[in-house]
């Protein structure tokens, strides 16, 4: 299908692995998808899209809109491009420009030179001066340059609510694409039993009350082009769910034996507004107990060893199993783990949902039935 004049090239960036299910989340979006590469998805969208991307989509860690593509074999045809390219759509008499650069199979190769020259050719002002930092991603394959301009600001993965943090924390997106993994829908509770800060229960408690990941401000309410009309549209349906969100007869329940990860949770849920539809508590996983009356999801990031130490993690494991198969019978398991056989000391028929880094490790998320 041609473009659209009013549609924009976009590639939403995730962390690898993940990007099957963010393709089916930004059709979800209004985005009108195309070729998923390592790291992200490659799509068509309107402004609108795009707007409610950032403010909706639970997995991406940014929004980038591709703005030109141009060959370049030498540095004169490099500064010739930012020379003659017309930077004011994106970029005000305040911004600083910060180009991220890759290079593969091009006669430019040295990312650090292509960035330099990029930045004397470009009127970004010094960066002690700005308001605002505009990120322009350059990347160089076979002598062809791509140029995209960020949308998002911070990583999405920032959700503007998460402060103090437990040892090892995971990613809000991370546990947003485990929960997706889990088939979650927001219609029963999660328990998680290593809850540390709680991002899994938190992530859910937004997701099950019809709330968006996060609340924050995004690179492009700064653009020169920003259509504050199409805003103010994404804004209302903002406001509509924040003041009347979603009714709940459950809550997600956190568990961890630290205090410290304890108290951290209960201060994040209060931060998130979903305090109400959360219940943490200090306790062991052979203590841990269903819901009363209720089917749900088993969804957690149990401690692993190159994670939290090396200890011998192997009966911890055995007991969440033993513990899930007697307490939480027909509900769904998830959990992210770098170490499949350890995990298979828990006893669970799980399956691998998908396989990304997280922390620098290599991860993998795995769900089943119970």
């Amino acid at each position: 299908m041609a473009k659209r004049a009013s549609e924009h090239e976009v590639l939403a960036v995730c962390a690898p692995g993940l990007e099957r299910m963010l393709q089916d989340e930004l059709r979800g979006l209004g985005f009108f998808t195309g070729r998923r590469i390592r790291g992200g998805v490659e799509a068509r969208a309107t402004t609108r899209a795009i707007y409610d991307a950032n403010v909706w989509s639970r997995l991406a860690s940014r929004i980038t809109v591709r703005v030109d593509s141009f060959p370049a074999q030498n540095f004169d045809q490099l500064t010739r491009w930012a020379d003659g390219f017309d930077w004011s759509p994106w970029v005000g008499d305040d911004t600083h420009i910060d180009f991220r650069v890759s290079s593969a199979q091009s006669q430019l190769f040295h990312t650090g030179a292509i960035a330099e020259r990029l930045v004397e050719h470009s009127p970004g002002v010094a960066a002690d001066l700005a308001s605002m930092t505009q990120t322009v991603i350059v990347r160089a394959y076979k002598d062809r340059f791509t140029v995209s301009m960020d949308t998002s600001g911070e990583g999405l993965h920032r959700r503007g609510w998460r402060g103090p943090v437990a040892k090892a924390p995971i990613r809000p997106t991370l546990a947003a694409a485990l929960l997706t993994a889990a088939g979650f829908d927001g219609s029963g509770p999660v328990v998680d039993p290593f809850c540390g800060s709680g991002t899994i229960v938190i992530e859910a408690a937004r997701w099950a009350r019809g709330l968006p990941p996060g609340s924050r401000r995004y690179r492009f309410q700064d653009w020169p082009t920003f259509e504050g009309g199409t805003w103010a549209s994404v804004n209302a349906s903002i406001a509509a769910a924040t003041a009347e969100p979603r009714a709940i007869s459950f809550a997600m329940v956190g568990r961890d034996r630290d205090a410290g990860a304890v108290a951290a949770a209960s201060a994040n849920a209060d931060a998130a507004e979903v305090a109400d539809v959360i219940d943490v508590a200090e306790a062991a996983v052979s203590d841990l107990t269903a819901p009363a009356g209720a089917s749900g999801w088993l969804v957690t990031n149990p401690p692993y060893g190159k994670r939290v130490g090396g200890d011998d993690l192997r009966n911890l494991y055995a007991r969440l199993g033993a513990v899930a198969q007697a307490e939480f019978a027909g509900w769904t398991a998830a959990m992210v783990v770098d170490d499949t056989r350890l995990a298979s000391h828990a006893g669970l028929t799980l399956g691998e949902a998908f396989a990304t880094m997280s922390g620098g490790l290599q991860v993998t998320g795995l769900t089943g039935s119970i």
